[in-house]
């Protein structure tokens, strides 16, 4: 095993600084049509299980009649094998949930958001530089890399899925992300999770790595689950909780516009009717965030990464609420409600401009449902 750079203070050893071309080199092979594209993984010294994969059927959405024939755009790659979300939506799936895998990769070159290992890479940002830098600034005996591309781009695919690889990546060496840049600015709340979380990786922008661990941590099986429930009793463990009906997560127009119109009205009528708590996580800090999510019975909002939040601390046996735009249906909350055994609800809005409308009455219809 590796230095556990989990503890404040473990720093990797120092070494002098050293120059590499990889980043040209693989350029200049894409130009020139010599090489096809090799993931950094294929080129691995060793590879092995983690932990097992498993079968899982998955349970049934939470809906009203009538709601999938309002869908007029989704992603269709978020619904594989299928092409439209229904089936995804009325369960009874058969998943082949792969194992959790680790990779060592001997000498391997981080640059600009990107591994190299000869004619291999592996990207971890989207954004390259159009001229890499050649001077590696860190040279490093072991470490593991547990950040990825999505991680690196959005919020919630962070905070569910990178930060619970970070753990793996604790057993194996020094945990390595990517360092910030003006492109890839630290989410503003991330600082104040990782503190909570206990985490402490190595930014890197350049550095040479005589042992590289990668993993494959896609897939939802119980290791997984365990990691990911693991973080949320740490987030708890901050806070004082008790159970209550709920919590709606604004939105509002930050992030891929999915514009609610009658969002406070929503969230206001379900506050006097239901109890819910009502909070905007652009104003508030993380630990009233939690405070206010931890405890919830179901956590609602337009469907987005802003969910994240109260799904982080949400016990088995809740629900998240998802208000999904007609033209954008999304559904990758529910594939972790049939892992973390929870409920996945849903109301389809109507469209009203650029932006769409929810019925009051249909999501008090459906949170019977959810009671029953």
């Amino acid at each position: 095993m590796g230095t556990d750079f989990s503890r404040p203070g473990t720093v990797p050893t120092a070494r002098r600084p050293s120059w590499s071309l990889a980043a040209y080199l693989h350029m200049a092979r894409k130009r020139l049509g010599r090489q096809g594209d090799v993931d950094i993984k294929q080129a691995a010294d060793k590879a092995w299980d983690i932990a097992p994969g498993e079968v899982t059927v998955s349970p049934p959405a939470v809906f009203l009649p009538g709601q999938l024939e309002r869908i007029t755009g989704w992603e269709g790659k978020r619904f594989y094998p299928y092409v439209h979300p229904g089936p995804t939506m009325q369960g009874g799936i058969r998943m082949e949930q792969g194992p959790t895998r680790g990779y060592l990769v001997r000498d391997a070159w981080l640059i600009d958001g990107a591994l190299y290992k000869g004619s291999a890479s592996h990207w971890l940002s989207l954004k390259p530089h159009r001229f890499p830098p050649v001077r590696i600034e860190n040279e490093i005996e072991r470490a593991a890399i547990y950040c990825t591309q999505n991680g690196n781009t959005w919020f919630g695919t962070w905070l569910m899925e990178d930060c619970p690889t970070y753990a793996l990546a604790c057993d194996e060496g020094v945990p390595v992300t990517t360092a910030p840049s003006a492109r890839y600015p630290l989410f503003t709340q991330g600082p104040a999770y990782e503190d909570w979380l206990g985490m402490h990786p190595l930014r890197l922008h350049t550095a040479f790595f005589h042992e590289l661990v990668l993993f494959d941590d896609m897939s939802n099986n119980r290791n997984r689950y365990q990691r990911y429930r693991d973080m949320g009793d740490k987030l708890l463990a901050h806070v004082e909780h008790a159970p209550h009906p709920g919590v709606f997560i604004l939105r509002g127009s930050d992030g891929d516009l999915r514009l609610l119109r009658n969002e406070l009205e929503i969230a206001e009528h379900l506050r006097v009717t239901r109890g819910f708590r009502v909070i905007n996580p652009m104003k508030l800090d993380v630990p009233a965030i939690v405070a206010a999510c931890a405890g919830a019975r179901v956590v609602m909002g337009v469907e987005g990464s802003q969910l994240v939040h109260g799904v982080n601390v949400l016990q088995p046996g809740g629900a998240v609420f998802a208000l999904q735009p007609p033209n954008r249906f999304v559904s990758y909350y529910k594939y972790l409600t049939d892992r973390d055994g929870q409920q996945f609800a849903f109301v389809v809005g109507t469209p009203e401009g650029e932006g769409f409308t929810i019925d009051i009455n249909e999501v008090e219809r459906t949170l019977d449902l959810l009671a029953d």
